[in-house]
């Protein structure tokens, strides 16, 4: 193999820039040219791409966002876009792909794979939601970004005996949440993996008011049934029985923009470059992750299509915790 790619797709995540630094390296390293392709799947159907060197990904190993750019593309969805997408490649001898990204992402790399082009993924999502790796690149950049907040705004709440409800990401996985929940010493958290109706969270902050807590804090996953402005104005409906005084506040994608702390540099160069080297060794048609504390391969059959549940000890913990 001596042309592979490497793109990035879906929601930009702390640590894919470490990736890409890792992937483009260890080609070269090998003896491959490496080509980045911009703007995810729209730029490989529209032949977006550039031979990097090794000075092209220098300094960037400490930035958030990902420097090849991300962008939805219906048309890569349907499979004249991506047979374009394989011409594209095949005009430049390229002979395998590299994806950083989410499920999604991953979803479109197998499509590929499936019609014959070797593939190798890289788990990428601040979601923490991919079959085949504990925890994802950005994920710990993105928790301790939502730690910091949440840290900070329980300083001011307890100056005026307030309560917040701060909405975090995760799309339809409550990981996010759950660990920030736990971490920031909250109230109560609720994520879509558990319904937890309104009047309960407001039973909840009655009680610690009654207790005498200065300050009371509530964790929303986006995902949630009920999100944060849903339940900020179903608390100010009965505001005589809360006692606090009642803000919310969305995080929003402020926590996918830090630039990675070293966990994630470490774990995007670990996962990229084995992913690298083992597309060109001949392994294809899998994401890397890591798995136990060790980087493996998981087939894309076994990932694609699926996503990774929460541990509910843990949202089991949090509720005993918050006495």
């Amino acid at each position: 193999m001596e042309q592979i790619a490497v793109l990035t797709s879906g929601g930009d995540a702390p640590g894919m820039n470490a990736a890409i630094r890792a992937v483009v390296r260890m080609g070269l390293h090998l003896g491959c040219e490496v080509y980045g392709v911009r703007d995810g799947y729209d730029g490989l159907i529209n032949g977006k791409m550039t031979a990097l060197s090794l000075r092209a990904v220098g300094g960037i190993i400490q930035q958030g966002g990902t420097v090849l750019g991300s962008a939805r593309s219906a048309e890569f969805r349907e499979a004249a876009g991506r047979q374009k997408a394989l011409d594209e490649l095949s005009k430049r001898g390229i002979e395998g792909l590299i994806v950083i990204g989410g499920n999604g992402s991953q979803a479109g790399g197998n499509a590929l794979y499936e019609m014959g082009f070797p593939v190798m993924g890289v788990a990428s999502t601040i979601d923490n939601d991919l079959i085949g790796s504990d925890i994802t690149i950005g994920v710990d950049t993105a928790l301790n970004i939502a730690l910091e907040a949440i840290d900070r705004l329980k300083v001011t709440a307890a100056s005026h005996r307030r309560a917040f409800l701060v909405e975090v990401m995760g799309r339809d996985c409550g990981y996010l949440a759950m660990m920030a929940g736990i971490a920031g010493g909250a109230e109560a958290i609720t994520i879509p993996e558990v319904e937890t109706q309104p009047e309960a969270l407001l039973a909840t902050l009655e009680a610690a008011y009654a207790r005498g807590k200065t300050n009371g804090l509530i964790v929303v996953a986006e995902g949630a049934k009920h999100d944060a402005e849903e339940l900020l104005r179903y608390f100010r409906a009965h505001q005589e029985r809360v006692g606090y005084e009642l803000r919310a506040t969305i995080l929003g994608h402020v926590q996918r923009g830090g630039a990675p702390g070293a966990f994630d540099r470490l774990l995007a160069t670990r996962l990229a470059a084995t992913a690298t080297e083992r597309l060109y060794n001949g392994e294809q048609g899998a994401l890397v992750g890591q798995l136990n504390g060790t980087i493996t391969s998981t087939p894309y059959t076994d990932v694609v299509g699926r996503t990774k549940s929460v541990d509910l000890d843990l949202f089991t913990l949090a509720d005993v915790l918050a006495q």
